[in-house]
């Protein structure tokens, strides 16, 4: 099945897409160290290719899961950067009325079920709306992002099995950075890497560089085809690599990963990469380049002028949410 070529325009979508992911994150990081949010922030920045590339491919109507590394996730889905920031604050106005925070963002209006803090959390939930889906019969469809960390958790071989016994309509698709926070993925996994347990579960499966966002855009587009005509489940797999420290609160966390590998990695910058390529084959030039840097940058101001603005919860409003509408 393929994948119909990107215009222009969505070339350059895409390219923004991106680019408000990563800046999105810096501003967070920015704000955490200021003091302004509270909380951890699990920064997205380096796999900004991966979300978008995937989400691209994705409708309202289809619910995806995600991670406690999930911003970018969210913004690709559809979010708004605004109440995003907000929940980030711990201020009303936020997706979770700022009870959540960094890693619980979800908005089931646009089909985005939830970033989780449980590593692996996401694959049972991305299960079942692949079986809601496919008792819908609607044509949607189910993706779950989850890290190499989670590709040892009992979850992943579970829901693996159930979704290739009852063909459900959904692409597993792992961000497999090299690291579980601090483990190596060759030291952590026995397989080369998740889609090597497919062929056990009689799953299709591939591997893309996560790092190159067209890529991304096609092979996801062909698990995404697959599923939503019925042929079962798909596993993919997106090398990437994640640029920043594991997690921040007030200061960075030690790196413990060799400078180097970081520099290896800091040449495929997925941003970088595709903004010279646009550049080169003429669909942007370094004008176009500077009005989406501005752009990107004056809807951030507003995201954090809006969630300075909302008011913080009143603790009387803590179990607000709690109990589903009508429970007792």
């Amino acid at each position: 099945m393929s994948t119909p070529a990107l215009t222009p325009d969505a070339r350059r979508r895409l390219y923004r897409q991106m680019l408000l992911i990563r800046r999105f994150d810096e501003r967070a990081l920015g704000l955490r160290a200021a003091g302004e949010i509270d909380g951890v922030v699990h920064p997205y920045v380096g796999q900004e290719a991966v979300a978008v590339g995937v989400c691209t491919n994705l409708t309202q109507r289809d619910r995806i899961t995600s991670t406690h590394r999930g911003h970018g996730h969210c913004i690709a889905k559809g979010a708004d950067p605004q109440r995003m920031m907000a929940e980030l604050f711990g201020r009303v106005d936020g997706y979770c009325k700022g009870k959540g925070g960094s890693m619980h963002i979800a908005d089931f209006e646009i089909g985005m079920l939830g970033a989780n803090g449980i590593v692996g959390a996401g694959l049972p939930i991305a299960a079942g709306a692949a079986l809601a889906s496919a008792m819908d019969a609607d044509g949607s469809i189910a993706v779950c992002f989850f890290g190499d960390g989670a590709s040892n958790e009992g979850e992943l071989h579970e829901c693996l099995n159930v979704s290739a016994l009852w063909r459900l309509p959904v692409v597993w698709l792992c961000e497999n950075n090299g690291w579980a926070t601090a483990t190596p993925t060759a030291e952590g996994l026995a397989a080369e890497g998740p889609s090597a347990f497919a062929p056990a579960y009689g799953i299709a499966s591939d591997v893309v560089d996560g790092n190159d966002v067209e890529a991304v855009f096609e092979a996801a587009g062909r698990a995404v085809a697959s599923a939503r005509a019925g042929q079962g489940p798909v596993l993919l797999e997106a090398r990437t690599f994640r640029m920043l420290g594991h997690a921040y609160r007030r200061v960075a966390p030690p790196e413990g990963r060799e400078a180097p590998l970081l520099d290896e990695w800091q040449q495929r910058d997925p941003i970088v990469r595709f903004r010279a390529r646009l550049i080169t084959e003429g669909a942007l030039d370094e004008a176009a380049a500077a009005e989406i840097e501005r752009s990107v940058a004056e809807e951030l101001d507003e995201a954090v002028r809006f969630a300075s603005a909302s008011p913080v919860p009143c603790p009387e409003d803590a179990f607000e949410g709690f109990f589903a509408s009508g429970a007792a």
